[in-house]
């Protein structure tokens, strides 16, 4: 993600410095102290450079500049991409704020700088003095490993670690407030005194937010999918009346579910529990059952809860994989189970209630991209989403807020919400410049909603959809609204791969390959490349295709095509939403 507002200014301006120096002439130490201001901090600066996936990286680099700003500091927030590797040496104090994305992967705003660092060119950074903010997920092997690349990579080229590096999990507020708390006073020299109160980027942070979300209504939920699909894909709309918030084509709503009562209620009775018993829920005793419906993510199993459960239960198979760390054969093991699956599956493995939420991480809200325009709705918002639902081991499976969403959540009960803004998956501000878009099955949101937003603005610039999934018939979502929107002329083009209509599969990244010569014109013609959807296994396909159709039509080598790519990413033109 990007932003545009630094280096941001010292607390006070030339004229009032002045004549603060003037007044005070005889103590000006004393006044440094008091005011948070000095002569050694007003000229120091700091850069701080965030890698983020989905946002919370960069909330933090900023709270950090604003933090830095108060000791009388000098920070410049920016991007990884927004900064050249060589420009690094020249960095006096620099902060990494960085997630990390998918299996131990950086961020793709920190992509080509981690590149560059790594590259035999780079050059050393003995004046250099750092320190690493890690954001993560404690649930993935890879453990906050883009946080831990840049601490290792950093000291390897001579820069000087003023303080450890800090590695926090989901609920990362506080770990991430007292890292900066520690590194920003550490930087000033202990010299100032914190004027955050004065400051007016304290009062930034939006009224909603994860710790305090907005109660929204639920007004439509729709299926879209045919009754026959192998899928259920569901169109929600959200109301936010009434609340002061707006959102952009492109952001993402986070939702925080609760579960499933039934699963509670297997899991209590798994538990030789009542529900009644009463647990710590952070500092405070409330029922089993509350804690468990509110509180704490029941389907999938921690690692703290799977290492204690094989010990528990004797498990040899279970304690051979742990054993030998083979994280592929846990990963098979452990696929299509959940934590009631391990409950039921061995009784020997006795919990008591408090020693069970003990070994539980807390319920975590989940993003979905926006498939409206703010513009059009501006006191709805539109969601696509798929239900999860499967068979294994004897029992139905659902997915945590999917099916709270399908199943759970009426006319009365609220929906707690909140935005997380995607500054850089934006529809271009230039209205004339073509949109490519790759987005099949439920990857289709966002575009929508830059649909909706191309027509609001009456843009003149060409719209080209990518889009596809297993079968026209019942699969085609949003059909209507597609085939009216080419009708009308604001899609251009849209090319359709449905992969279980014929006996070769078809997906979307063959049908970029098809038509590589006019997808080829658009990028040179100023074109913006979109995708969104899986990441593991589309989002890869559809880059390898991209670079593919680059060389080919290009007539490049498969070094300058991947140059040219580079240079997408770069220019912000070649942008993803993947999860």
């Amino acid at each position: 993600m990007k932003i545009s507002n630094l280096p941001i200014d010292a607390p006070y301006n030339d004229g009032q410095r002045a004549w603060l120096n003037g007044f005070f002439s005889g103590m000006q130490s004393y006044m440094s102290q008091s005011a948070g201001v000095s002569s050694a901090t007003e000229s120091r600066i700091v850069t701080i450079l965030y890698g983020s996936q989905t946002g919370s990286a960069e909330t933090v680099a900023i709270e950090a500049g604003t933090i830095a700003k108060s000791y009388g500091l000098t920070p410049i927030v920016k991007s990884m991409d927004e900064v050249e590797a060589s420009a690094i040496a020249t960095f006096e104090y620099l902060l990494i704020v960085t997630s990390t994305y998918g299996e131990g992967e950086m961020p793709d705003n920190a992509q080509l700088l981690w590149d560059s660092v790594c590259a035999e060119s780079m050059p050393r950074l003995e004046s250099v003095n750092y320190s690493v903010l890690a954001l993560g997920d404690t649930s993935y092997d890879l453990f906050c490993q883009a946080g831990i690349d840049w601490d290792n990579k950093l000291a390897e080229l001579g820069a000087t670690r003023i303080y450890e590096r800090v590695d926090c999990d989901v609920d990362y507020e506080e770990p991430a407030q007292a890292w900066i708390s520690s590194v920003i006073p550490l930087i000033a020299g202990g010299s100032g005194v914190s004027n955050i109160e004065g400051e007016a980027g304290a009062s930034d942070k939006p009224e909603y937010h994860r710790k305090n979300p907005f109660p929204a209504r639920l007004l439509v939920n729709r299926l879209l999918t045919d009754a026959s699909s192998s899928k259920e894909t569901r169109h929600y709309e959200i109301s936010i009346a009434g609340s002061g918030l707006s959102y952009e084509a492109g952001d993402a709503l986070c939702v925080i579910p609760t579960n499933c009562p039934d699963l509670v209620a297997e899991i209590i009775k798994a538990l030789n529990c009542s529900g009644n018993e009463e647990v710590n829920v952070s500092g405070e005793l409330i029922g089993l059952a509350d804690a468990l419906q509110n509180q704490f993510e029941i389907k999938t199993p921690s690692k703290e809860f799977i290492e204690e459960f094989a010990t528990r239960s004797g498990n040899q198979e279970l304690n051979g994989i742990i054993a030998a760390g083979d994280k592929d054969k846990l990963s098979d093991y452990l696929w299509g189970r959940d934590t009631l699956d391990l409950l039921l599956q061995n009784r020997i493995a006795e919990f008591t209630s408090a020693e069970f939420v003990n070994l539980l991480k807390p319920l975590q809200h989940r993003a979905y991209s926006i498939s409206s325009s703010g513009k059009q709705h501006p006191d709805t918002v539109h969601l696509t989403v798929a239900s999860v639902r499967y068979d294994s081991f004897e029992r139905n499976h659902k997915g945590v807020c999917s099916t709270f969403l399908a199943d759970l959540v009426g006319a009365e009960t609220p929906v707690r919400t909140f935005f997380t803004p995607n500054k850089v998956f934006r529809v271009p501000d230039d209205n004339s410049l073509p949109m490519i878009m790759v987005g099949p099955g439920t990857g289709i949101a966002p575009f929508r909603a830059f649909l909706q937003e191309r027509d609001y603005r009456k843009a003149s610039g060409k719209n080209w959809l990518f889009f596809g999934d297993r079968n026209a018939a019942t699969d085609y979502i949003y059909r209507d609204e597609l085939e009216a929107y080419q009708a009308s002329g604001l899609l251009t083009r849209l090319d359709l791969a449905f992969s279980r209509d014929q006996d070769a599969k078809v997906y979307v990244q063959d049908r970029m390959i098809e038509q590589g010569v006019e997808l080829f014109q658009w990028l040179e013609q100023g074109g913006y490349f979109f995708v969104c959807g899986d990441a593991y296994r589309m989002a890869k396909d559809v880059d390898q295709a991209l670079h593919a159709v680059i060389a080919t039509h290009g007539n490049l080598s498969e070094q300058q095509a991947i140059g040219y790519v580079n240079k997408l990413k770069k220019d912000k033109r070649y942008v993803r939403d993947v999860y």
